[in-house]
């Protein structure tokens, strides 16, 4: 019965033709369906990854989570009902509305709306982006990730923990307190994170090339006042991105080379380091934490910390060996002295 990935996202606009121009011309997602009511978006495969509503509100609609098949789906429920949830059948409208054989519908205790499906559709045709763009990460790792925002943790990490079976990946305390929970090979699939007040704080989407961020980013500066975190690498996960708001008026990561972690054998710990290796100004935190996150950086690149890339195969070459320097760190690594 567990949840295995993030399915799909709903959003709430006033901004129809903005989201259209935002998802397909800077995230390079396909339009799949549009109506006066709303736009559906494809990133792969699936016949749907992101719905937008045009209801006049702003941010999250829904988040849908995928379980493996009917039967799964029936002992989630029954799971969630013996916990006192109250859930209830997604009608067979719904169903079709969100591409899906068959889903329950609840809240998590800050009034997020949850779905958990199974059946998600597949297209009948290839995925042609609206960009040109090497395509997005997804597969069993699912859409993606979403960060929501708490007033304390205490008020939602227990439920995602115990009651839904998410698995921590790791926390910060510093600048910013925020818990990372991650259901399959994907570092994280939701964070939570603690503002003061309950909503959602950004989605992330990850692509298969780097300079698929990077040519992102020169579209993103074309309109600067969108950017609300500069372009910079995170150390836990270990993503290569940039931040902009969207029309829902919560940020969208657009990111690159994810880490994948091996969930059998994973253990959680509290990352002291900071949030990014380097870059990533975050335009959104008050002066004090924007400080605070700059000398945790200044710090690291004073003592020289790196991460390796993570890549996958036919993204990337072994350059030669052209540094001393390095080769002998390298060899250090191998026999265990560094």
């Amino acid at each position: 019965m567990n949840l295995q990935s993030l399915g799909y996202v709903g959003v709430r606009t006033a901004n129809l033709a903005d989201w259209e121009h935002y998802a397909t011309r800077l995230l390079g997602m396909q339009l799949v369906d549009k109506t006066r009511g709303g736009l559906a978006l494809r990133m792969d495969d699936r016949k749907q990854r992101l719905l937008v509503n045009a209801d006049g509100g702003e941010g999250a609609g829904f988040f849908g989570f995928e379980v493996k098949d009917a039967a799964a789906l029936e002992a989630f429920a029954a799971h969630l009902d013996r916990h006192g949830v109250k859930v209830a059948r997604g009608a067979r409208a719904l169903a079709d509305e969100r591409g899906v054989a068959d889903l329950v519908v609840f809240s998590d205790p800050a009034g997020n709306r949850l779905e958990v499906f199974h059946g998600q559709q597949t297209a009948s045709t290839p995925f042609q982006p609206g960009r040109c763009i090497s395509g997005f990460r997804t597969g069993p790792l699912g859409m993606g990730h979403v960060v929501i925002t708490t007033e304390r943790l205490d008020d939602l990490v227990p439920f995602y923990r115990d009651i839904l079976g998410f698995k921590l990946s790791d926390y910060f305390l510093q600048p910013i307190k925020i818990h990372f929970f991650h259901l399959n090979p994907r570092h994280h699939t939701v964070g939570i994170l603690e503002t003061g007040k309950f909503g959602i704080h950004h989605m992330m989407v990850e692509v298969n090339f780097l300079d698929d961020v990077g040519q992102g980013y020169d579209i993103a500066q074309m309109t600067p006042e969108i950017i609300k975190q500069t372009f910079g690498r995170h150390i836990n996960d270990h993503v290569t991105s940039f931040y902009t708001q969207n029309p829902s008026n919560f940020m969208v990561e657009y990111g690159w080379g994810g880490r994948s972690i091996d969930v059998d054998n994973w253990t959680p710990k509290e990352v002291v380091e900071g949030p990014s290796l380097w870059g990533h100004e975050r335009l959104w935190l008050p002066p004090e934490g924007r400080e605070k996150a700059r000398e945790l950086r200044t710090r690291l690149a004073e003592e020289g910390l790196r991460i390796p890339l993570d890549v996958m195969e036919g993204n990337h070459k072994i350059a030669p060996g052209t540094c001393a320097l390095w080769d002998g760190i390298v060899e250090a690594r191998k026999r265990g002295y560094a």
